[in-house]
This record gives structure tokens, C-alpha cells and sequence, in this order.
């Protein structure tokens, strides 16, 4: 018996890169269904390989976090990718999108694309953007294929993690992936070959190895739903600045709402915390209570 990592699902196989990085084509026990077991990409397995090469999945071990779509588990990180034009910078998307990968415990990157399109009366209003989140605490990198800045700082982030690529159609993600990795292209384009469709057409997961890392060639978020498990009371849990000034509050159960004496409204007036972000739990708030409703 051996551990690995499962990479790709072909046709009812389950490519499975060991410990020893060795790739072994795999198909899963017959009672994985029975016990409701569905192994996907990412998955840590333990496998039994056989005389003829192949190998058999005895067990999928437990999963770090997990995405239904694309379906990947055991995720690190996810690099956030949005465009500062064409399409124009969201503050709404990125923040939902941040709870997505928040709600999963997976560490968010911010990255922003397409800096060399920005004229000079436009860099103001993304720099206040980028101040604001980093201010947050979370990494934001700021990239231009076009002159290869941010290039080396998003490659140096792979090692040693499992990574997701995410963001609207149009940001540029193919393009900043093959400046980070030229190879990627060869890759992409020998896994598309044998599953008999166009390299740029990405219909299935699959994790490549790159600067010492995994990185998800993945079909994209084909949902911004949140996660069904997301309950209103854990929306406040997936803002860290709110999380920091949680204790202040004068309820103990505060969700930063209708509450007096809210410490998260206070900070919004005083400045301290975005009004954007603010408003945008508030949508969400909304959003999962209507959600809770209807079902």
C-alpha cells in the first residue's frame, strides 16, 4: 500500500500521484458508493497498486476543505484574480468572493490584473482599493503580463501548496498563468490531447505541478452561490476586521445589523472599516435569510 494525491479523473479512473511522485492510474473500491464516497481531485488517498501498473483506492482520507464547484479538495490557497479595467474592478465580486474561499478555510491571494491599462486620473481609486484590503490583512499583488510585474512574486507563492486560480471571465487568468509558468502551456496541452478536447477548453479538474507546487487547471467557479452550509450567524466569522473588533460589541451574540451598540457600525463611522465592505455583508446577510427562507 502507498499515499498519494488524486490529480485527474479520466473516463471512471482516478489518476493518483504517490509519494514517490509516481503516477498510477487507479480505479476506486466498489463499496465507495455504497458508503456515499465520491473521491475528487485533491483528495489524499491510500492506494493498493497491482501487477499490470494500475492501482486501486482503499481509502480517501480526510479532507482539509472542499469545493463542489470545480470539485477540488484539500485546497491551500486561492489566488483571487481581478482585472483594475476591462472588466472594471468590483468591490462586490472580489468580496464575495472572499467569503467563498473564507467559508472554506482556504487562505485568499488577491491579485489584481491589467495595472498597465490604468490612466493617470485611474490609479488613485484602485491604490485606496488596494490600501484598504491589504490594511485588512490580506495579500494583494499587483500584476501586468504585458511588462511581467507581479510575475515572479505569484510563482514564488506555489511552493509547497495546492493552489486554485479564480475570477470573472476576461481578468486574464490564462495570461498571467503562462507568464508565471511558460511550461504550463505544454501541460495543458498534453493533458487536453488525451482527453481528446481543445487545450483551451477546460472542462475537467486537474492538478499540475509547477514551481514546486499544485496548481488546479480547473474549469472556473461555475457558481458564486454560497455554500449551502453557510449559516447567517458564521457571515460575520469570514471578515476579519469585524472578527477583530467582535469582543467590543455590547451583545455578546452581536451580528452587526440592528444590534445597539455594535462596535463593527461604530467603526464604519469612524472611518476604521470600509463602508463597501459593510454594505456587502449586509447584501449577504440579506441574501442567506432569503435563502433560509425559501427553504
Amino acid at each position: 500500500m502507498m499515499k498519494g494525491t488524486i490529480i485527474r479523473l479520466q473516463g471512471g479512473f482516478y489518476d493518483v500521484m504517490t509519494e514517490a511522485n509516481q503516477e498510477i492510474r487507479c480505479r476506486a473500491r466498489g463499496n465507495f458508493r455504497k458508503r456515499n464516497i465520491s473521491p475528487v481531485v485533491g483528495d489524499d488517498v491510500v492506494i493498493q497498486d497491482q501487477e499490470d501498473g494500475t492501482g486501486y483506492i482503499l481509502e480517501v482520507e480526510e479532507r482539509q476543505n472542499h469545493l463542489v464547484r470545480p470539485p477540488i479538495a484539500n485546497i491551500d490557497q486561492a489566488f483571487l484574480l481581478f482585472s483594475v479595467k476591462e472588466p472594471a474592478f468590483s468591490y462586490h465580486l472580489l468580496d464575495r468572493f472572499l467569503i467563498l474561499i473564507e467559508s472554506k478555510q482556504i487562505h485568499p491571494i488577491i491579485v489584481l490584473t491589467k495595472m498597465d491599462l490604468l490612466d493617470e486620473s485611474e490609479v488613485e481609486p484602485i491604490q485606496v482599493a488596494i490600501a484598504r484590503y491589504r490594511a485588512i490583512g490580506y495579500d494583494v499583488i499587483e500584476t501586468s503580463t504585458e511588462h511581467g510585474h507581479g510575475v515572479d512574486e505569484v510563482r514564488s507563492l506555489f511552493k509547497g501548496k495546492t493552489s486554485v486560480f479564480a475570477g470573472q471571465t476576461g481578468v486574464g487568468k490564462s495570461s498571467l498563468l503562462n507568464a508565471v509558468a511558460p511550461e504550463l502551456e505544454l501541460a495543458t496541452g498534453a493533458i487536453s490531447k488525451s482527453l481528446g478536447r481543445g487545450k483551451h477548453t477546460t472542462r475537467h479538474v486537474t492538478l499540475i505541478q509547477l514551481a514546486d507546487g499544485l496548481v488546479a487547471d480547473t474549469p472556473g467557479f461555475s457558481s458564486l452561490e454560497f455554500p449551502q452550509e453557510l449559516e447567517t450567524d458564521e457571515l460575520r466569522w469570514c471578515f476579519p476586521e469585524f472578527v477583530e473588533r467582535h469582543d467590543d460589541c455590547k451583545f455578546r451574540g452581536c451580528v452587526h445589523v440592528n444590534e445597539p451598540g455594535c462596535a463593527i457600525k461604530q467603526a464604519v463611522e469612524n472611518g476604521e472599516i470600509a463602508s463597501t465592505r459593510y454594505e456587502n455583508y449586509v447584501t449577504f446577510m440579506e441574501e442567506l435569510n432569503d435563502r433560509k427562507r425559501r427553504y
